[in-house]
């Protein structure tokens, strides 16, 4: 969509009277005329909530979450995301599977048992505190909203306050998103699956090693986790035929 007509329909750049408040106004407009959070939230939203990075998973049927949104696109938000999808522990997985909002203000200086494989990862990138908010429909987890800060501490009470309700609207999103996926990166505001090359990775390893999906995906967290290399950097060379399938081999 032009950037002047999705203006238009959403509303302007936050007025800088009160930028939250047209933000939230801004994400819930898009929502009921059937747009995501890429087409209607401007660049740098996570800043106006006091953070960094934020980013949209949506749980999916088989207990994966799913990235579908990040601002910035690129980055902290994605990467620290990639992190818990790969070791399978953080803050995200944490709000997602307990369905309460999780919060630590000093990632540096946390209880590494509280999260033994994300902290010691995390501590190599700029994050230093996070908050993740569970979307829960009928009390169930259906996504995750998780904000990333470079400076230790939360943001402010007003804040918070603000985020659970772009959580809410984003709730709304969700819904119709998981019952109509989008693959393409230009409708309904620009839906983006961040992660096709690892699902394609992990299609092409089951059918090669004759395994389940899910052992697939197992044992290609593993490798990436054991040899300290991105998941979609591993996923990209089987794909590329660059390493054998039988690299997985157990």
């Amino acid at each position: 969509m032009p950037r002047d007509r999705r203006d238009s329909e959403f509303g302007a750049v936050p007025s800088p009277c009160d930028p939250l408040a047209e933000v939230l106004a801004r994400a819930h407009r898009a929502v009921r005329s059937g747009y995501g959070p890429h087409g209607a939230l401007p660049t740098e939203t996570a800043r106006l909530f006091g953070l960094d990075a934020l980013t949209l998973n949506a749980l999916t049927h088989d207990g994966q979450l799913e990235l579908m949104w990040a601002d910035p696109p690129e980055g902290l938000g994605p990467e620290l995301d990639t992190l818990q999808y790969t070791l399978g522990d953080g803050p995200t997985l944490q709000a997602a599977l307990e369905g309460r909002a999780v919060t630590e203000p000093h990632l540096t200086t946390a209880d590494t048992a509280r999260w033994p494989l994300f902290l010691p990862a995390a501590a190599r990138t700029p994050a230093r505190a996070t908050v993740a908010l569970p979307l829960l429909l009928g009390g169930a987890s259906i996504g995750v909203l998780t904000g990333y800060r470079t400076t230790p501490g939360l943001p402010t009470t007003r804040q918070l306050d603000a985020l659970n309700r772009l959580a809410a609207t984003l709730l709304l999103f969700l819904t119709t998103a998981l019952a109509a996926p989008v693959n393409g990166p230009t409708q309904n505001g620009g839906l983006r699956i961040y992660r096709a090359e690892i699902h394609q990775a992990t299609g092409y390893l089951a059918a090669e090693l004759g395994i389940p999906v899910g052992q697939a995906l197992l044992r290609l967290r593993a490798h990436a986790t054991a040899h300290d290399q991105p998941l979609a950097d591993l996923a990209h060379a089987f794909l590329m035929r660059s390493l054998p399938a039988d690299t997985l081999h157990q």
